[in-house]
């Protein structure tokens, strides 16, 4: 087995070699995530943490650094990571290739940080050099890094791997200003995901190797603060998710099998990386036999690794490193309903490959005839990683590819055919999303979203609206707190013409979200369905103020207004309103035609006859036309 180093007699990290592999991690990178610059968001969580975050479309200001801090998001407290997203809010606005890319940097950079940090502590360049391009360029990372609400994976990881660097630096000579330098990345990765909550115990493990520091009573002590770290994210973490119901109600005993089971699926992944998916549900049942012949399998490996400690202890380190970092994730306490995320090993994965790395050194300095061969392997393994990652990372171009190749790969994935469906749905083809929809339905009829959006796609269509009812009252049924199923009940409730028993479902969607604009501008068309134009404008201006973009509240503004005595003059700048945010689209010319109408009342000729000349160059219309004659005649 090849020494340890002695870290006390480091140096060379800025030697032209060590530039050279940290330039070439970063190049390799690119070279497998550039493409992110040219691609979607994705409707699976960017929505919630970006896209549709007011906070972070609004950019940096006192208010999102405030909610940053004291929001839960999709059942996380993760502020750095919210404060990031915010940043590049204001840096980018909403062009997501550019959310990607930020993503892309803090892998790269994380890349270059473990080298260091193991190139540092054992002094193997190449060995060192290997584990970080595996993790650089392994498809397993794809999800972490080509899906822009996973920033809170990359960036704990990033300050992960600055906190390890630090500590190896805090080893060689220990000061409170070098623990210091450990501890704040390592409360700073927290706050961006507490999966580092297992930190401490790495930092053990690589006490014993390759730090070798064996006085146990000051190296567990000098712990003690990052543990008491670890503990309170572990609280807060359990405490927040169950309290936003993110803890799935799975049995403890299908939990402890799928435990088992994924231990050894990630270790499969990791060799051969195919099938690979945004969301892997859990399977319908698992065999018995399955779990208690990987219990087996576990248990003798984690025998033989202690066996070897003597002499190959960076088995026993690079094992229990994977297990001990997959133990936040693995689902014994289960958070969401997954049975295992790819995007999970991306941390975990650094143990095999240190297992991997320092095995097949042993087996060249036993045979010294095989290091060609083993050398030729590992440059192949990065190149085949390399290519696979680029075809992986394709398939997280928008939604469609993504969820598209999740069916392909999987079986009964009612969140992939929902997602696909809620694509599709989004960019107008409902004809084509509605089997989505059933599929999910078919597949988890407890599926409150997929209720949901079936009842959307439903509502659009006259004679379906008495199915979309039953969709929303379904959906409701199962969330009964739902502000969304709430608002689509009540606007499908409208759509039948009934806004008596449609305000009440209204005025629920407020009360469980008080900012869903949606309800908000449903209730003023409520009102203004019954000619109560009055008491609609009050609602239509509280969905401007909260989203002035809002060109429906704007047009049905100003309709209301048109139809109050002296207000007329408000009525008009509301149209104009329409039209700058819609110039081109079937709402502008009905908002051409309204203010054509209300100038020609007022004996305002010729500026009604251009916004008439306008409805007709958009689509002809023979009362218009016979307008148009009449305002001509008039004209002097």
């Amino acid at each position: 087995m090849p020494p340890a180093k002695s870290n006390a007699g480091f140096a060379g990290t800025g030697t032209l070699l060590d530039l050279a592999i940290c330039a070439g991690l970063i190049l390799a990178t690119l070279v497998v995530y550039w493409q992110a610059a040219s691609f979607d968001f994705i409707n699976y969580d960017d929505p919630v943490y970006v896209y549709q975050n007011a906070h972070v479309q609004s950019g940096l200001t006192l208010a999102s650094v405030k909610w940053a801090f004291t929001s839960v998001v999709d059942g996380n407290w993760i502020p750095v990571t919210l404060l990031s997203h915010v940043l590049d809010g204001q840096l980018f606005g909403m062009r997501s290739g550019m959310h990607h890319l930020v993503n892309v940097g803090f892998h790269a950079l994380s890349a270059v940080l473990l080298f260091l940090s193991l190139w540092r502590a054992i002094g193997a360049r190449g060995l060192s050099a290997f584990v970080a391009f595996i993790f650089a360029l392994h498809p397993l990372h794809v999800g972490s890094v080509a899906w822009v609400a996973e920033r809170k994976d990359v960036l704990s990881t990033f300050f992960w791997f600055l906190a390890l660097y630090a500590y190896v630096r805090y080893t060689e000579r220990p000061s409170l200003g070098r623990y210091l330098a450990v501890a704040v990345p390592y409360c700073l990765g927290l706050l961006s995901k507490p999966m580092l909550v297992t930190f401490p115990f790495t930092l053990w493990l690589l006490d014993l190797w390759p730090l070798r520091r064996p006085q146990w009573p000051r190296t567990i002590g000098e712990k003690l603060p990052l543990i008491a770290l670890s503990a309170g994210a572990s609280v807060v973490t359990y405490l927040v998710q169950g309290s936003a119901g993110f803890v799935a109600l799975i049995p403890l005993v299908t939990r402890i099998e799928n435990v088992f089971v994924s231990y050894l699926t990630y270790i499969g992944q990791m060799f051969w990386p195919t099938r690979l998916a945004v969301y892997h549900p859990y399977p319908p049942s698992i065999e018995a036999w399955q779990a208690v012949a990987s219990f087996v399998v576990l248990l003798a490996i984690s025998a033989g690794v202690v066996w070897a400690w003597r002499t190959r202890p960076y088995l026993a380190v690079g094992w229990f490193w994977y297990l001990g970092t997959l133990v936040p994730v693995i689902g014994l306490v289960q958070v969401g309903s997954q049975a295992h995320a790819d995007r999970y090993m991306y941390i975990p994965m650094v143990g095999l490959s240190i297992m991997l790395a320092w095995g097949a050194a042993d087996v060249a300095a036993k045979w010294p005839r095989t290091k060609p061969v083993l050398a030729a392997a590992a440059a192949v393994s990065c190149a085949a990683c390399l290519a696979l990652a680029w075809r992986e990372a394709g398939y997280w171009r928008n939604s469609e590819t993504l969820f598209e190749r999740a069916l392909e790969v999987t079986q009964n994935n009612s969140v992939a055919e929902n997602n696909l469906g809620l694509h599709l749905m989004t960019v107008g083809r409902n004809p084509d999303a509605i089997p989505h929809f059933e599929a999910a339905l078919e597949i988890n009829p407890n599926y409150a979203d997929a209720h949901n959006n079936l009842g959307f796609v439903l509502s659009q269509i006259p004679e379906r609206i008495p199915d979309a009812v039953k969709q929303y009252e379904a959906a409701l049924h199962l969330e009964p707190d739902s502000a969304e199923a709430h608002n689509g009940l009540g606007a499908a409730l409208v759509r039948r013409g009934d806004c008596a028993a449609a305000i009440p479902h209204f005025e629920a969607a407020l009360h469980f979200k008080p900012d869903q604009t949606d309800a908000i501008y449903n209730l003023g068309t409520c009102q203004m369905s019954v000619k109560n134009y009055t008491a609609a404008v009050p609602y239509f201006e509280a969905a401007i103020r909260a989203q002035p973009d809002f060109a429906e509240a704007h047009f049905s503004l100003a309709g209301c207004l048109s139809r109050i005595p002296g207000r007329v003059p408000e009525a008009v700048k509301e149209y104009e309103a329409t039209l700058e945010l819609r110039p081109n689209e079937g709402l502008a010319r009905l908002a051409h035609a309204k203010l054509g109408m209300l100038f020609a009342d007022e004996g305002r000729t010729q500026e009604a006859i251009q916004h008439l000349e306008v409805v007709q160059r958009i689509q002809p219309d023979p009362s218009i036309a016979k307008i148009l004659d009449r305002l001509r005649e008039k004209k002097p």
